[in-house]
């Protein structure tokens, strides 16, 4: 599949953060195992991320609330499904260790090439001081982020796309950069916004929603596509 190109040209790309940008499964697996090891215990990594990623979406579902009590909330049910007693002391840790994620290998090296080319922008289901945090650990400087903060809904809710249309000045200035099919194709091809999905580990995908308009591997072969 080839980039699909508006009209008139985009010249904003739009990045979800943590999955995409930043290793949002490493650090949820390294926060839980420092927590259960502090506990004198183990855990299993695979049933921490498959039980994310059913709690968390949950949590998000209903009327507003901040990440940071999403974060708590989804913590505490991961550790009581899979046996891990967190004490009210300890409901913090998640969010505690989320300023130390990491970007991916190949992240701050394609933002430097696309920086040259593209305004930057963010889209993240996060608090603002929470992704601020996240922002130190990027080499370029993005021109603007959407929080679910400041929409007051988390993604796949619209409302993060609707905001970047206006700060972008249009949709057709736009392609949106995601590794979540759920939380960021679906929600930008229904309003019209071209997507690129970063498929890391070669998943293949089933045919409940949207396709995205072109697909690669990593950051870099995107920078590799859009940049000469």
């Amino acid at each position: 599949m080839g980039v699909v190109i508006p009209e008139s040209g985009f010249d904003t790309l739009t990045f979800d953060c943590y999955g995409t940008l930043i290793d949002w499964q490493g650090g949820i697996g390294e926060a839980f195992r420092v927590e259960a090891e502090r506990q004198g215990g183990s855990v299993d990594i695979g049933a921490i991320l498959q039980a994310h990623a059913e709690i968390e979406p949950q949590e998000q579902a209903g009327p507003y609330r901040s990440y940071r009590d999403v974060l708590r909330q989804t913590a505490w049910k991961i550790g009581a499904r899979l046996g891990l007693t967190i004490p009210p002391d300890r409901i913090r840790f998640l969010e505690d260790h989320l300023q130390s994620w990491s970007p991916f290998p190949d992240t701050n090296t394609a933002l430097e090439r696309l920086r040259k080319k593209y305004h930057l922008g963010i889209l993240s289901n996060i608090d603002d001081d929470l992704l601020a945090a996240t922002l130190k650990h990027f080499s370029v400087t993005f021109d603007w982020t959407v929080t679910a903060e400041q929409v007051r809904s988390y993604k796949p809710a619209t409302a993060h796309f609707e905001k970047a249309i206006e700060r972008a000045g249009g949709k057709d200035k736009i392609l949106h950069v995601a590794a979540s099919r759920f939380h960021d194709v679906g929600p930008a091809k229904q309003l019209g916004i071209p997507v690129i999905w970063v498929n890391r580990k070669g998943e293949t995908p089933d045919d409940s929603g949207p396709e995205p308009d072109h697909v690669v591997s990593n950051l870099l072969e995107l920078a590799d596509t859009l940049v000469a």
